[in-house]
Order: structure tokens, then C-alpha cells, then sequence
């Protein structure tokens, strides 16, 4: 018994498959577009080509991002597949492993300690994945996630602001030097990151709140500038707890400094990420739940 052959289907093109998964993750057409090397205009007529072949609006273009909708979810899943499959292919027949990258974005506080050690073993076990580490503030590592430039990141943000994969209550604390005290001060010496920065601008927000004047006495956008500041008795600060060291003492609301509990750890990577991304995440986070404890 003889079966009538299915007519012919339509085959979806790398190309267009690649379009979209790039504006997915970088979440702007012009940020993807730059990434393909190709106008805006070009990508746009890709995607609403795949739009047409799938027969369902694939992207919801919003005021600031660009994000897929449920069928452009269940797209993005097989187009991730069939790339990972054809650059699979290429490299079997070129005779090299197929690799992937990932671009992982850390607050300075956790370039040290365990997280260098979880990479080394994480690369270890996955030596076909480069990691590519950025290292900086948290509100320049969102500014990247969300901009497509980062994977992965580890941010700190004011608690419960955005979607995370996960989150963790970051317990910062007030210090002073042990050798050179500044607390008694008036006006209180401010030792802070730059403009902007969620710590400074809760320090801020503490002192005018109990009555007390102020001044920046010293700004670094660096942990080590801050932490080193301090230590040499140019002002008091807030820092994660972790972060304390011999150097400083803790001070508390005897010295007239109130505890902030605004704060979170959050975890943040896009839903279609590569497998590879999602598990260095759980990795990641298991490490932060450590760090809570």
C-alpha cells in the first residue's frame, strides 16, 4: 500500500533564524542590527519575513526593549537548536569542537573569594564554553545586559525592582577606620561611589534622614578605593558585609546610623538562553546562596 507524498514545506533560512535570535538577545534592532554588521532596516524585513512563514507575530516591540511573544518563544527554542546544530556540523567537518561563549557581568565585591574558583571548575568541566568575565558597577553591567553586550549577570539593585531569575537580601553595613574615625565628625565625611550608585545614594538618603549635614569626602568607582578610604580615616561609608575588613569597624545606630535593608543580589539571564548560560547560572547561584549564609 502506497502513501501520497507530503507536499513540500517551506524551509526556514539560517539567516532569518540568526536575525531573530540576535534582536531576542539583544533586545533593540539597533543593537542587532550592529551585531549582524546589517541596517536596521534589513533585519526588520528578516524577521517580519519569519513572521509571515510562521504565520505569527514572532516579536512585541515595547518602549524601551524588544521582547518575543509565546510563539516567538517556542521559535527562538528550535532556531537555537538548528544553529547550535549547523555550527555544530561545520566544526565536526573542520575537525575543531564547537564552542560557545559566554558573557558573564560581576560587581567587583565578587571577583574575589569563591567566584574565580567556580569559573576555573565551570570552565574545567565545559572546555569547549569561553567565558568572557566584565567586572564593574552594578549599574553598568544592567546598562550591558540589557543593551544585549552580557549573558549573564550578577547585579545589585533595590529590592524587588525588576524580574530576576533569582534574588538574594544584600546585607550592607556602615564603617568607620579603626585607627582614624571620622563618625564624630561634623559634617559627616562621605566616602562614596560615583553619582548614581545605589549605595551613595542611600547613604545620602540615611544621613539627611536622621538630621545630620554632610560631604563627599573622597568617590571611587572602585571596591579596593572605598574599602582603602576608610581604613586611612577619610570618612565613613556602606558596604556589603562581606566586604569589611580588619582595617574597618562596624558602626550601628549607637554612632546614629541606621541599617539599610534595601537592597538585593539578583541573578538576571534571558529565558532563551543557552543551556550553557542557565547552567553557570545555577552554578552562581548556589555560590550566592553560600554567601547568604
Amino acid at each position: 500500500m502506497t502513501t501520497s507524498a507530503k507536499p513540500n514545506r517551506a524551509l526556514f533560512d539560517l539567516d532569518l533564524l540568526r536575525a531573530i535570535v540576535t534582536v531576542a538577545d539583544c533586545g533593540s534592532f539597533t543593537t542587532a542590527s550592529a551585531r549582524l554588521h546589517s541596517t536596521q532596516s534589513t533585519v526588520s524585513q528578516k524577521i517580519r519575513r519569519l513572521e509571515d512563514m510562521a504565520g505569527h507575530p514572532l516579536l512585541v516591540r515595547g518602549n524601551r526593549d524588544v521582547r518575543p511573544t509565546d510563539q516567538g518563544e517556542k521559535l527562538l527554542a528550535y532556531a537555537r537548536r538548528m544553529l547550535a546544530l549547523n555550527d555544530e556540523m561545520l566544526d565536526a567537518l573542520a575537525g575543531t569542537a564547537a564552542a560557545v561563549t559566554v558573557r558573564l557581568g560581576v560587581p567587583e565585591d565578587f571577583v574575589v573569594g569563591r567566584t574565580p574558583a567556580l569559573l576555573a571548575s565551570f570552565n574545567r568541566r565545559h572546555p569547549h564554553v569561553k567565558l568572557e568575565v566584565t567586572t564593574g558597577l552594578s549599574r553598568d553591567l544592567a546598562h550591558g545586559y540589557d543593551h544585549g553586550e552580557l549573558d549573564l549577570v550578577i547585579v545589585k539593585q533595590r529590592r524587588n525592582s525588576r524580574e530576576a531569575v533569582a534574588r538574594w537580601r544584600e546585607k550592607l553595613v556602615w564603617i568607620d577606620s579603626v585607627k582614624n574615625p571620622a563618625v564624630g565628625q561634623e559634617p559627616l565625611p562621605l566616602v562614596a561611589f560615583p553619582p548614581r550608585g545605589l549605595y551613595r545614594e542611600e547613604m545620602v538618603k540615611a544621613v539627611e534622614g536622621q538630621g545630620r549635614t554632610w560631604r563627599i569626602s573622597f568617590t571611587s568607582s572602585s571596591l579596593f578605593g572605598v574599602q582603602s578610604a576608610v581604613a586611612g580615616g577619610l570618612g565613613v561609608s556602606l558596604i556589603p558585609a562581606r566586604a569589611v575588613t580588619a582595617e574597618h569597624v562596624v558602626l550601628t545606630r549607637r554612632q546614629g546610623l541606621p541599617p539599610i535593608e534595601t537592597m538585593d543580589i539578583a541573578l538576571l539571564h534571558r529565558p532563551t538562553a543557552d543551556p550553557v548560560v542557565k547552567a553557570l547560572a545555577t552554578e552562581l547561584g548556589r555560590m550566592l546562596e553560600r554567601y547568604r549564609g
